[in-house]
């Protein structure tokens, strides 16, 4: 198939971008680089030949996009672009919007003037916001109440998918649409190509690399009272491999069905692990003993966030295959190690 990837120079869309060549596609990679890498792009361009393109672009350069969806005849969206940071969009909500909510309109008004068929979006698991204890682990039918700009304007372009989904369909012009809720995605892709880059970074796995690899003076647990078994926050680390494998799933069965009612699946691995769990696994895979202080819980961090996957397994036949705490954190130390400074060094 011909997929367009938005967002295709960051980190989970890059690792998309790699599967899809992996399993034969032609790919057409969009990114600003505000957040992305181009170095990225470019370790994949010297295993992708004629089959990878990319282009410096927004997603809400709607005419420019149709031109490239046209040219290159794209017949799906994987749809990653996306400012993804909670704390920042509760201090510049505005930002987030225009980003998240009206560039992603632009990009669907280019699908309807080049005709796309197939639409994946990344979504969030923080749509559901702070559930209560009787909805863990989490369902897609869990109530919805974001608690961040940043998971409204997720649960926003979900809404809207569903209204274009709609109108297409009574237009006769039907689209097929997925919707893909992300819990926590972490490890990096396991041949060494691809990393997780973000400046600054505040992903947890990432940063107690950080600081084993000595880049940090230590660092802190925000939270040491939850009434989990440690007093720490538990998530459920999804490996971004497995995350992929998801989208690559969630194309194949639009394609095998064709267009219907679109519709939300969690992707995790349906059991969580605490922060403390996390920080002894980093200091297991790397031998490196590092100094963690505790602070106070931020706000709007829920004790527990975990999926239940049991949905997308049934309709899609995924599940996670990377599984193991170790060998999640193992593949992101591992390209660290060679990466200390990210892609800048390569």
């Amino acid at each position: 198939m011909n997929i367009l990837v938005t967002g295709g120079a960051g980190y989970i869309g890059s690792h998309a971008v790699q599967r899809l060549l992996r399993d034969g596609h032609t790919v057409v990679a969009i990114d600003d680089l505000s957040l992305g890498h181009r170095e990225a792009i470019d370790a994949l361009t010297d295993h992708a030949g004629d089959r990878l393109v990319f282009e410096k672009a927004s997603v809400g350069e709607t005419t420019r996009l149709e031109t490239l969806m046209g040219d290159h005849d794209i017949d799906t969206v994987f749809h990653f672009a996306a400012f993804a940071s909670v704390g920042e969009s509760v201090a510049e909500p505005l930002r987030y919007y225009r980003n998240n909510i009206a560039e992603g309109i632009g990009l669907l008004e280019a699908c309807n003037h080049a005709g796309v068929g197939r639409f994946v979006f990344s979504s969030s698991c923080a749509t559901y916001g702070e559930p209560a204890d009787e909805h863990i682990p989490i369902r897609e039918n869990c109530p919805k109440n974001p608690v961040s700009p940043y998971g409204q304007t997720k649960l926003d372009f979900e809404r809207i998918l569903e209204a274009w989904a709609e109108a297409r369909r009574n237009a006769d012009e039907p689209v097929a649409v997925t919707m893909l809720r992300y819990f926590n995605v972490a490890g990096c892709d396991r041949t060494g190509i691809l990393g997780e880059d973000h400046d600054p970074e505040t992903h947890l796995i990432p940063v107690a690399l950080e600081a084993a690899l000595g880049k940090r003076d230590g660092m802190a647990i925000f939270g040491t009272d939850y009434p989990t078994p440690d007093g720490t926050a538990v998530r459920d680390y999804v490996h971004v491999e497995d995350l992929i494998d998801a989208h690559v799933r969630a194309m194949e069965h639009m394609q095998r069905n064709g267009a219907s009612t679109p519709k939300a699946y969690n992707i995790g691995i349906g059991n969580g692990h605490s922060v403390r769990e996390v920080i002894d696994s980093v200091r297991r895979v790397s031998s490196v003993d590092f100094p963690v202080r505790d602070e106070p819980r931020r706000s709007g961090d829920p004790a527990r966030l975990y999926a239940d996957s049991n949905l997308v397994t049934r309709d899609l036949g995924w599940k996670a295959q990377i599984t193991d705490l170790d060998a999640i954190v193992d593949s992101a130390w591992q390209w660290m190690q060679r990466h200390p400074n990210g892609y800048e060094a390569t």
